[in-house]
């Protein structure tokens, strides 16, 4: 079995230890206090691990402890994976960043966008085309039924697609219900975190005469040696999978819920947010983009692809508050961050809440899980745990803190 371990003493790649302790500490806080169940943290710097701690429980009720073999949901992490493998089909030259989206789902082949009105009362006119790398920078038009800020999230709601597809539907069945609806916006002219993940997975899909699952098994997690990634678990994955969890509506702690299932193959393949991984896959993938494309001789990307996807891909260098969908992503926390394909990039380090530096990519999951590569000192950092929040908090950014006050060289 692949399982993480610490490889070198932080001293000897730059890291300070008694640093990287305070973030021991401050999460091992949130477990005492019953406001997280256990958790991972891993810090690397070229390639090798030099601090990996696990603390708490994957399963409070059990007794299970959290183990460097956990399994975890990562959610929204899924999409970095789902772009990689669109760039793959790209440099095979069966798919181009400029295709419209229409020439491979004819579904999107009439899309109206938004003029004006709410409700029955809403007005469209036809919308400019969207292209493929609108999905990968959702930039699309498209939505979240949650947002509950724009008349088109309520079609959302009203279509079934609270939590972003009917129920009992099919990547492709689903598809088709984001291209009956129409757009927030002309693709392009705006940025709002969005479905277009699960659209660019049905893409994948079609283009590559491949299921979601089976292409990425066969083009990334097997040849980079992901043993536990996918979007299913076995009988024998399922004992290390950790429990869901979320915040109790009174904020007095957690409580075990519903997670993304995972027994079984599922039938819908969601490219937006339907893996399942171990800390040792991560770690794989974070060094595939880390190495800008290879990793043990294996090479799945080009240098200059990785760069253009880790780069921000913003019109005139926006980041994602200014060319946000307000007031969605009218947030602090935008400030100084760009989007590239799958993946935020700190545009701007002297405006971002939290120390990072130029360049800095990755994204989180809904169940506070988030990885990072800073390529320009040379470190990649995951935090794996199982709870979903009721309320925005500050472990991500006090996380980056953290990080950085243990970066010698910073």
């Amino acid at each position: 079995m692949a399982v993480l371990r610490q490889e070198v003493d932080p001293g000897d790649v730059g890291l300070d230890a008694k640093a990287l302790d305070r973030v021991d500490q401050y999460f091992a806080h949130y477990v005492d206090e019953g406001r997280l169940p256990g958790y991972l943290v891993c810090v690397a710097r070229g390639g090798r691990v030099a601090h990996l701690t696990t603390h708490g429980h994957r399963d409070v009720a059990a007794g299970l402890p959290v183990e460097p073999d956990t399994l975890w949901r990562i959610y929204s992490m899924t999409k970095p994976f789902t772009a990689v493998a669109a760039l793959m089909l790209v440099e095979d030259g069966r798919l181009s960043l400029d295709d419209p989206v229409a020439r491979h789902l004819p579904a999107f082949a009439d899309a109206r966008v938004h003029e004006s009105g709410t409700g029955a009362d809403i007005r469209t006119r036809p919308a400019e085309p969207m292209l493929v790398r609108h999905l990968m920078t959702h930039t699309a038009g498209l939505t979240f039924a949650f947002y509950h800020a724009h008349p088109v999230d309520a079609l959302y709601r009203e279509a079934g697609l609270e939590s972003s597809v009917p129920p009992g539907a099919d990547l492709a069945e689903t598809i088709d219900v984001y291209a009956s609806l129409p757009l927030q916006f002309d693709p392009g002219t705006q940025w709002n975190y969005s479905v277009a993940s699960n659209v660019l997975g049905r893409i994948v899909e079609v283009v590559s005469g491949q299921p979601l699952d089976v292409h990425l098994a066969e083009r990334i997690f097997g040849p980079l040696g992901m043993p536990d990634a996918g979007f299913e678990v076995d009988d024998r994955q399922a004992r290390r999978l950790a429990e869901m969890y979320g915040e109790k509506e009174d904020g007095t702690g957690i409580e075990p819920i519903p997670g993304l299932p995972l027994r079984g193959r599922p039938r819908f393949l969601s490219g937006s947010g339907g893996m399942v991984a171990g800390a040792y896959d991560m770690h794989r993938f974070m060094e595939l983009l880390r190495r800008r494309g290879e990793l043990d001789g294996v090479r799945l990307l080009t240098p200059g692809t990785v760069d253009m996807m880790t780069s921000n891909q913003l019109p005139g260098g926006a980041d994602l508050r200014s060319f946000g969908s307000r007031p969605a992503h009218d947030e602090p926390g935008n400030d100084g961050v760009g989007f590239g394909f799958g993946v935020s990039v700190v545009i701007d380090p002297q405006r971002t809440l939290a120390p990072a530096g130029l360049g800095t990519f990755g994204w989180t999951g809904v169940a506070t899980t988030t990885f990072w590569v800073d390529p320009g000192r040379d470190v990649t950092v995951q935090f794996m745990t199982q709870v979903r929040p009721r309320t925005s908090h500050t472990m991500f950014r006090d996380l980056k803190q953290l990080v950085h006050e243990a970066i010698k060289d910073a």
